[in-house]
């Protein structure tokens, strides 16, 4: 994700910010922020819950614009960084991060810290989570998905997962965050493509995907088995997967990964190609998603970071496309 912009009818209503504020207040989300990092380092629906159920009761920081109806006293308190709440009538308008693909999304942070120093915007909301899932919802036109952390950790909700926030913030009790099976699918396709198995290459490399190559299926069903509870039946087989490795040049090998058609949808990930330079011994990792208006080409990096590059050619004339990325890097 790149690009920085405001959402143009993001206007909160009144009822939806009775607790919204400005300014640097004491928010505590150390346990939050220690379920986060267990999470990225072992991305199980489990841990997945976990952090999921904790944000319900966190107060996030989200980018914006400085309401232009302030006060002289509050924008000076703003200034110096002074916690505050707003005016009632005051209209926010938060930042959006846009990617290659025209997908939008709601950046939201679990402390300053989280906000790179060279992304900083003129003032940062303090919001509940879910004021943010409302905001986000309320501006689906706009709006594709949140993501938390999206410079370090890109925690990813997508549309499914906010109305389910959205349905339990309405809710008098809390019950535990539960996803329907179809929706599960959908977050082990990604855990595993973006998560598990770019994170084993790159701790692997050359050793890894030559496992990788000669497991195929196997190596594949059992990385996908990994994040599938007992409860949630796992519907692929070993032959769901498909896999090809070609010599395109004396250096380079490039070794195509087709994901199951089975429960395949628009956010996930359907193909992946892993690129092998032999003299630099360096490892690529690029993946096919599909997205609202056709497929884009994304790369994640030794950083396990994931970034969208740009939109994907038809199906034939990817491995070409993939050759011409992986030589200009």
């Amino acid at each position: 994700m790149e690009d920085r912009k405001q959402m143009g009818n993001g206007e909160m209503e009144n009822n939806q910010m009775d607790n919204r504020k400005m300014g640097n207040n004491r928010i505590d989300n150390s346990q939050l922020e220690a379920l986060i990092e267990t999470f990225a380092k072992d991305r199980t629906n489990e841990n997945f819950v976990k952090v999921m159920e904790q944000l319900e009761r966190s107060v996030l920081y989200v980018p914006a614009m400085m309401p232009q109806n302030l006060d002289k006293e509050a924008m000076e308190n703003m200034r110096e960084g002074k916690g505050m709440k707003l005016p009632k009538d005051a209209k926010v308008l938060p930042f959006l991060l846009k990617k290659e693909s025209g997908e939008q999304a709601l950046p939201v942070f679990s402390s300053l810290k989280q906000v790179p120093k060279d992304k900083k915007s003129p003032a940062i909301l303090a919001l509940p989570f879910f004021n943010c899932v409302a905001m986000a919802m309320a501006n689906q036109e706009k709006v594709q998905m949140v993501v938390l952390n999206p410079y370090t950790h890109n925690i990813i909700l997508p549309p499914r997962l906010l109305e389910v926030a959205q349905k339990r913030s309405q809710q008098a009790q809390p019950q535990k965050v539960k996803l329907t099976e179809k929706q599960f699918h959908q977050v082990a396709n990604g855990f595993v493509a973006y998560s598990v198995l770019p994170s084993f290459l790159f701790d692997k490399k050359k050793e890894g995907l030559e496992q990788l190559q000669r497991e195929e299926g196997t190596f594949l069903l059992s990385r996908y088995a990994s994040v599938y509870p007992k409860e949630i039946r796992m519907p692929y087989q070993e032959e769901d997967f498909s896999l090809m490795t070609l010599n395109v040049t004396e250096d380079m090998q490039i070794t195509r990964i087709d994901m199951p058609e089975t429960n395949l949808n628009k956010g996930m990930c359907c193909r992946i190609y892993i690129v092998w330079k032999r003299e630099a011994e360096e490892l690529l990792y690029f993946t096919i998603e599909q997205a609202e208006n056709g497929n884009v080409i994304g790369r994640i990096g030794a950083d396990k970071k994931h970034d969208s590059i740009e939109p994907a050619p038809d199906n034939g004339a990817e491995i070409e496309t993939i050759m011409k990325l992986a030589e200009e890097m």
